[in-house]
């Protein structure tokens, strides 16, 4: 027991609460709003600090807080749209960084702990077991090939470490889905690790090809893909893509699920034109779309 709460009180001096201020103008304030809270896990000597995008990205302003209540300013170092994690950095901070795990050796029913902020200095922990490691994809054009499910509920804000028994880090907390048996969902932990060096120098991953992206937000059903809503300015919303569209075809070719939209999307280039087959009001359309790049819009 005593180990377990000197390991606990380790994972938790490592991890810091995030505050975000997000100017009105940036193009995410209408989903994410403009403040947000996250947590984020220290993952190198130099006060790298590594969390979820969705927290982090177009803010102007971050401000980091230990478990002392300390504060520290936050610069953002990276983004990476496609994994969803965003690297920080806090000059001045001192605080011994989580050994990096290996989710890639994970098993379905091994024991993970996760420490998140819930404010401030607080932090609350939450032990879990990995009930899945399938793909996700969300219903924004987001997918994982391979995603840590845990059991238990994130126990506060997204973006803190999961932990193995060691205290190595193997995943970062992103979602909660509140789906049985699938409660939290962690982006691996090799999102990083395995592209520090590029993250760090480039601010991005340029070793792998840009996505065409347009802006939707679509719901699974049965057999059909549904945009359930448009993000403002982008190149869906230009090119007159509307709620309730039924995805029927991707450049002539059917799709029936939400994970074929984006494999046919990601074949190309943001900037090339893609060619949608959707059903509206009782009558088929094609709509041809000059796609866009989800990094640029949000820069």
């Amino acid at each position: 027991m005593e180990a377990r709460v000197e390991l606990l009180h380790h994972l938790a001096q490592a991890t810091l609460t995030i505050v975000a201020e997000i100017p009105d103008a940036h193009p995410s304030v209408a989903v994410l709003g403009k403040s947000r809270l996250g947590t984020g896990a220290v993952v190198d000597q130099r006060g790298f600090v590594l969390t979820v995008n969705y927290v982090v990205v177009g803010a102007e302003q971050l401000t980091l807080i230990d478990t002392q209540g300390r504060t520290y300013e936050g610069i953002l170092v990276a983004h990476d749209y496609a994994s969803g994690i965003a690297l920080l950095r806090a000059p001045g901070l001192d605080a011994t960084p989580l050994e990096p795990g290996d989710s890639t050796m994970a098993v379905v029913g091994q024991d993970v702990v996760t420490i998140a902020s819930v404010g401030n200095e607080d932090r609350r922990a939450m032990s879990a077991g990995i009930t899945s490691l399938d793909p996700f994809d969300a219903y924004w054009e987001y997918r994982l090939d391979r995603a840590l499910w845990l059991s238990a509920a994130n126990p506060g804000l997204g973006g803190g470490p999961v932990c193995d028994a060691q205290g190595r880090i193997l995943g970062i907390a992103s979602l909660n889905l509140g789906a049985l048996g699938r409660a939290t969902l962690a982006i691996p932990a090799e999102s990083y690790f395995a592209h520090a060096a590029e993250l760090i120098e480039k601010g991005r991953r340029v070793s792998r090809p840009r996505r065409a992206w347009l802006g939707l937000f679509c719901q699974a059903l049965p057999e059909r893909t549904v945009i359930a809503g448009v993000i403002p300015g982008s190149p869906g919303e230009r090119f007159g893509l509307e709620p309730g569209d039924i995805i029927l075809r991707v450049d002539r070719t059917r799709i029936t699920a939400r994970p074929e939209l984006y494999e046919k999307l990601w074949i190309h280039k943001p900037g090339e034109v893609v060619e949608l087959d959707v059903y509206r009001r009782g009558e088929r359309e094609i709509v041809r779309i000059k796609t866009g790049d989800a990094e640029e819009f949000f820069s």
